[in-house]
């Protein structure tokens, strides 16, 4: 295996009395997609500066392509692309201004430039938008046309903070074909996501953080194979969730109940059928578990403050 492109170690950064990071380890390996999940609050974005130089670490060590994010930003952002949660394209700028005023951060000659921005405008479908100003374009146009920005500099490492975020499934499966051919030719991709379906479809290897810690590591699919359950029970009944005993229930079925909604977990799909049998009229939904099941079993449902 090839060494790592990015090493983090025992880095620790605090706001205050707020920890945001806590004692996180990881590596991220050449050409794969490592995502990052958690709730808000747990120190996905904060992690995500530090990695490029926006943020300074209090402790440990970060080495992103043999450099040093807090002595050698600038080293970093040449080899980097980095899309941002919100959506800051300057609205006073066309779609091709947009780009070609950051060509300028990377020292681009003009006929490179421009060679470099018909490029992307065509891999991210944006062709016919060229001259469009950013008010006519929709939020999944914004969306591509700030990857697009993000690959200008033919970057070895893109870094995206949520970035599918509010957009709809169509759009959402389109940018996912644009990242996979990303990785196929060579570009390492760092990932923070809410969409458990993002993370398990483009992921290599997922890193589940709560309260600045990393909680889970692994490939989408060892993680449900040996921290969870292979089958869940889903009741959608408040008649029946009121009524429900646990006491019925065997002991080698895991039971996640809440006011409102109540599953039941169990590597025997079986017993989860003959369970919902027994629950007279009750509306159900018995399917395999999935990576939102273990992100709720290892943070908890509990909102952070």
């Amino acid at each position: 295996m090839n060494p790592p492109v990015i090493t983090v170690k025992n880095i620790r950064k605090s706001y205050g009395k707020l920890c945001a990071v806590n004692d996180l380890s990881f590596e991220v390996y050449p050409n794969t997609c490592f995502g990052t999940l958690g709730p808000n609050g747990a120190g996905k974005t904060t992690m995500m500066k530090m990695l490029y130089g926006r943020s300074t670490r209090d402790k440990g060590t970060i080495d992103v392509f043999g450099y040093d994010p807090a002595k050698q930003e600038l080293a970093i952002k040449y080899l980097a692309g980095v899309v941002p949660q919100e959506n800051n394209l300057d609205e006073e700028l066309n779609v091709f201004n947009n780009l070609k005023v950051y060509s300028k951060f990377y020292s681009l000659s003009k006929a490179e430039a421009n060679h470099r921005i018909e490029e992307l405008l065509n891999f991210m479908d944006l062709s016919e938008k060229k001259y469009a100003s950013i008010k006519a374009l929709s939020g999944g146009m914004q969306r591509r046309l700030i990857i697009a920005r993000a690959l200008l500099n033919n970057p070895k490492l893109l870094i995206l903070d949520e970035p599918t975020i509010g957009l709809d499934p169509q759009v959402r499966h389109h940018i996912w074909d644009k990242l996979r051919q990303l990785k196929k030719q060579g570009t390492t991709i760092l990932l923070t996501t809410h969409y458990m379906e993002e993370a398990f479809v483009l992921c290599d290897r997922v890193m589940i953080m709560d309260k600045g810690k990393a909680v889970s590591e692994g490939h989408p699919k060892d993680l449900l194979e040996q921290n969870i359950e292979k089958f869940v029970l889903e009741i959608n009944s408040s008649t029946a969730i009121e009524t429900f005993n646990a006491n019925n229930v065997p002991s080698s079925v895991r039971i996640d109940k809440s006011d409102e909604s109540l599953r039941l977990y169990s590597d025997d799909a079986q017993h989860l059928r003959e369970l919902a049998s027994q629950m007279e009229g009750a509306h159900y939904y018995l399917r395999q578990a999935n990576l939102e099941d273990l992100f709720l079993k290892e943070t908890g449902r509990g909102l952070n403050e």
